[in-house]
């Protein structure tokens, strides 16, 4: 045994052998796999790393020798070359294979709590490379310290493309994405009134500025607004639940989910939201073992009510309360402009009744007319880069100069829905998600931390380690 392993030293300390190994990975990772050949450059710098030694001659090791004999140089470089190996290492990691993301919002309670940090899996459905190569590395759109200053420069931008992956996007994933909406977004403080008429200044850095423009009007939001574009890969990640693939029809019928007209399967960690009617107050340590947002209970005290979101468990728990008389569904039956596709007139909408609707599939055409248009409108203009202009007047869609009735999809396109399905701003109320903006599958929680507190008295130690499902 003992002269395998010195027989097999003694092959790995050929330099032959070496830059043989390294180059076959290095092909296989960086040019089999990105099917880019652009990477075949780098086998030159691994030549030279094992065989000529050219680099080191002319540069290195003069670099060695000044930083030996000067300790203040040598101690700065120390601190650089752990950045440098840091970022050479983890940024692949992180393009390539994982995504280390944190939960900042209850709308995927209980499956997910604020506090959870998770690991994203990006080899599941396939890494998707950059469209934004140069940014400052381990951030996401602004650079540290700032609120409003990018972190890239958007001159160069690389199209859309995925490697092989493992499967595919499959219904009831969880999946992290870039937010759709995220491509304008407004930043900065505007003047609002409030519910009693006074003037208030307002940060609206986390509200869409779709949403905004719906409010306020385009004018103002532009006038006090900084208004701002930004890259498919630099938009804010999002994490929801897939309940429709494309091709699926998708309905909301009092609060459930339909897919193809059958009900979802039942999915232990959905939220509904609730009216609890009491005859007392109900203790918090109820709420705490069931895990209730204190943000999220609602009290009337001279009603004797809470509104409450519960899972189906909660609800039980509840009822048997002695304090509790009834526990009764809440269902949200008036439309709204904030429902996709934002149009009340021809699409009624709301929350819990929505639908039905067709989730576009790559290669399928449909027709093309005035009342259905608010449906793909985005997709065609925003999400497919189209020009496309409307003529109302005389009811004709032109599509790059055009007239157009009909139109066939260049992309995927998924539903996705919060688990706290009273509580989340998901496709219900801004549309599809396109392929193009997925990032990986929610795998697992590596850390839980409860809100308010830190890693020596929040640990969430039973959260630890457990797989998302």
């Amino acid at each position: 045994m003992k002269k395998a392993i010195e027989k097999l030293r003694a092959i790995w300390g050929n330099k032959w052998v070496k830059f043989s190994v390294v180059s076959l990975i290095y092909v296989l990772w960086f040019m089999v796999w990105t099917r880019n050949l652009w990477w075949l450059l780098g086998v030159a710098v691994i030549y030279d790393l094992y065989i000529t030694r050219f680099i080191d001659r002319i540069w290195l090791n003069r670099y060695r020798a000044y930083k030996e004999g000067h300790k203040g140089f040598r101690r700065v470089m120390e601190w650089v070359e752990a950045l440098l190996f840091a970022v050479i290492v983890v940024v692949p990691l992180k393009t390539y294979f994982f995504g280390m993301y944190v939960i900042p919002s209850s709308s995927m309670e209980q499956t997910l709590l604020v506090g959870d940090y998770i690991f994203v899996d990006k080899t599941c459905y396939g890494p998707k490379m950059p469209n934004t190569p140069i940014s400052f590395p381990f951030v996401q759109n602004t650079l540290p310290l700032t609120k409003t200053t990018p972190s890239y420069v958007d001159w160069i931008q690389w199209p859309y493309k995925r490697l092989a992956g493992r499967g595919v996007v499959k219904r009831d994933d969880v999946v992290v994405f870039n937010f759709p909406e995220g491509d304008t977004v407004a930043l900065g403080t505007i003047t609002m009134e409030d519910e009693y008429g006074r003037s208030m200044e307002s940060d609206v850095s986390t509200t869409s500025y779709y949403d905004l423009v719906r409010m306020l009007g385009r004018e103002q939001v532009y006038n006090e607004l900084e208004v701002r574009y930004r890259p498919v890969d630099k938009r804010e990640n999002y994490i929801k639940r897939c309940v429709a693939l494309a091709g699926d029809t998708v309905q909301v019928i009092d609060g459930d989910v339909y897919i193809n007209g059958k009900a979802q399967r039942s999915i232990p960690g959905v939220q509904h939201l609730y009216m609890v009617h009491v005859t007392a107050p109900i203790g918090t340590k109820i709420f705490e073992r069931l895990g209730i947002d204190r943000e999220e209970i609602g009290y009337q005290a001279e009603a004797g009510r809470y509104t409450l979101p519960l899972t189906a468990e909660g609800v039980e728990v509840l009822k048997g309360l002695p304090e509790v008389t009834d526990v009764i569904r809440f269902v949200n039956r008036i439309p709204n402009e904030a429902i996709f596709p934002h149009e009340t007139d021809r699409y009624p909408w709301t929350e819990d009744l929505f639908g039905p609707l067709w989730v576009p599939q790559a290669g399928v055409t449909v027709p093309l007319t005035i009342d259905n248009l608010p449906l793909y409108e985005r997709i065609i203009r925003n999400y497919e880069g189209n020009e496309l202009v409307v003529d109302e007047a005389d009811s004709l869609i032109y599509i790059n100069g055009s007239p157009v009735k009909d139109y066939t999809f260049q992309m995927d396109y998924y539903f996705m829905m919060g688990d706290n399905r009273h509580n989340s701003a998901d496709s219900r109320f801004w549309g599809f998600v396109p392929a193009d903006h997925v990032e990986g599958k929610a795998s697992f929680v590596w850390l839980s931390i409860t809100p308010g507190k830190n890693i020596f008295t929040g640990l969430r130690w039973g959260r630890m380690f457990n797989r998302i499902r």
